[in-house]
């Protein structure tokens, strides 16, 4: 069933293992795990810079291979290989991922190693469970990841004085970043953060820094000319990581510092580094929210038991508060009856 990673097929016993884990305390978890469709389940938009490596990721049930291949500005309309676009997927040079034992696929894209050039602008990355390319989605499970590409920059430009007669004036540099409060430094001297516009800077060059909390540090040189006003626009790239999430049972729903992300199983990439807040929720099941800290270049695994919530308990699954619960009203029954 194209595009729809939740299907399940109809052969229930085959695609449902039960697990039996014991708890710390005793208490006894039937954790249900559900094969899902060939169509792979992978993560959501992806804003990144060209030239960045790119991680996609999933799930297929269908082989131990899935195919991929890319459409975007001035690309084949049919497709073409991620690692080569040179390779046209209507003829058959879609990129090959190997799915391993538990049903889990990954792929590191390199976007600026791709036998050619990509223009800034928004793509799709087509994840099909054999050899298809966008005119014959029809034949295949498939599901879609959105990328955006952008050109990261760091400019310096200056500009004329009044041309007037007076003699040279210093001269100056204006400081605009993304994000806002970028810390300045000028030849090792911090001056201040973004927005920000240094003046009374001698004729010369000079050598800026610009650094931010969770980015990467940019320098570059800047030429100061008298009388002029220098101008610095950059942006800086973010420090980030992963985060895979994975519930029993699946189909949560996910929010990350309050931004929906997806459904579970999910690999969320390119979060900025730091402390962030999970929140897992579920019809018929306790809402969780879950600290979560990311590393740089690290990938974080959360595996989530989801409670149900009153009322809703699934069949097989008691939990230890309703156990402890009927303990309770057995010992003050064969009281009652003793005495």
């Amino acid at each position: 069933m194209p595009g729809c990673p939740g299907y399940i097929q109809d052969n229930v016993g085959d695609i449902m293992q039960k697990i039996v884990r014991i708890t710390a305390r005793g208490a006894v978890v039937l954790i249900v795990m559900l094969a899902f469709f060939s169509g792979a389940i992978a993560a959501g938009a992806t804003q990144t810079y060209l030239g960045n490596i790119v991680k996609l990721s999933g799930y297929s049930y269908a082989g131990d291979t899935v195919y991929l291949f890319l459409t975007g500005p001035n690309l084949p309309v049919n497709g073409v290989a991620l690692d080569n676009i040179n390779r046209l997927a209507d003829q058959g040079g879609a990129t090959q991922a190997d799915v391993d034992a538990d049903g889990h696929w990954s792929y590191d894209w390199n976007t600026g190693t791709v036998g050619g050039t990509l223009d800034a602008g928004a793509y799709t990355v087509w994840v099909a469970d054999r050899r298809t390319d966008r005119s014959h989605l029809s034949t295949a499970d498939y599901t879609t990841i959105a990328i955006g590409l952008s050109v990261p920059y760091l400019t310096a430009e200056t500009s004329d004085g009044s041309g007037t007669s007076e003699p040279p004036q210093p001269g100056s540099i204006v400081f605009n970043t993304v994000p806002d409060g970028t810390s300045v430094i000028i030849n090792n001297a911090y001056k201040g953060m973004t927005p920000l516009t240094v003046s009374n800077l001698s004729p010369g060059t000079y050598t800026i820094t610009l650094s931010h909390f969770r980015y990467a540090a940019r320098s570059v040189p800047v030429i100061v000319k008298a009388g002029t006003v220098s101008e610095v626009n950059a942006t800086l790239v973010a420090l980030t990581g992963s985060l895979f999430v994975n519930t029993t049972p699946a189909g949560a729903q996910l929010t990350l510092d309050s931004i929906t992300t997806g459904m579970s199983p999910v690999m969320l990439p390119d979060i900025i580094q730091g402390s962030h807040l999970l929140n897992v929720s579920k019809e018929g099941f306790v809402t969780q929210s879950i600290p979560v800290q990311i590393s740089v270049n690290q990938t974080t695994t959360m595996d989530i038991v989801l409670l149900p919530s009153g009322g809703n308990a699934m069949p097989g699954f008691l939990p230890f508060t309703l156990a402890a619960g009927i303990l309770v009203a057995l010992l003050v029954a064969g009281k009652w009856l003793r005495e």
